[in-house]
């Protein structure tokens, strides 16, 4: 509840009292969990650097490591990073933590992300990609272009399609979105596979 609330004494001093670190509540979220779902930075950090994991799923399935891409928490996912995060683990829809980065257009998220091991060419649970997700869930302005951009340099594939067959460059001209278009014919996107 302190790391929730943000109350950073409160953390401190239930650390200091060998409070488990790990402990979750009814619905399996960690004090680490929500303190990323909080943005509470210093907390997060105090909580990892008292040996939280950032591999624990709650019930939902989310990991600190998956809901921090999913919410942007850039700042966090660089303190992350250092920690070595399981990146095998897949949220509920299958996704890693890159898909619904790119689905938001956290850039600065994205960019930190990339240099990972993730797998920028990961399908999920509904047949997309992190490409797919930028050009069917996004609306095509600049910060979606911008994660187009990202993607793109950092190797994935402007051919996969999804379950229908549909391309990225497929649904981009659909939905009107020029610009991402371009982007995605300009690194050898196909309207069909």
């Amino acid at each position: 509840m302190a790391a929730g609330r943000g109350d950073l004494i409160r953390v401190q001093t239930l650390l200091a009292a060998k409070a488990p670190v790990d402990a979750q509540d009814r619905s399996g979220q960690t004090a680490l969990l929500l303190a990323v779902n909080g943005n509470h930075v210093a907390i997060a950090e105090a909580l990892m650097d008292a040996g939280a994991s950032i591999n624990v799923q709650a019930a939902n399935r989310d990991t600190t490591w998956l809901l921090a891409g999913a919410q942007g928490r850039a700042e966090i996912i660089a303190k992350m990073i250092r920690r070595g995060p399981d990146l095998s683990i897949r949220n509920r829809f299958g996704g890693n933590a890159l898909i619904p980065a790119c689905e938001r257009a956290h850039v600065e998220a994205i960019r930190l992300l990339l240099p990972t091991q993730i797998d920028v060419n990961h399908v999920n649970n509904l047949g997309w990609t992190c490409l797919l997700e930028i050009v069917i869930l996004g609306q095509g302005g600049t910060r979606h272009q911008e994660a187009i951009r990202l993607v793109l340099q950092a190797g994935a594939d402007p051919n996969l399609a999804d379950r229908d067959g549909v391309t990225a460059l497929a649904h981009a001209i659909a939905k009107g979105q020029t610009e991402v278009a371009r982007l995605i014919q300009q690194a050898g996107g196909r309207v069909r596979r």
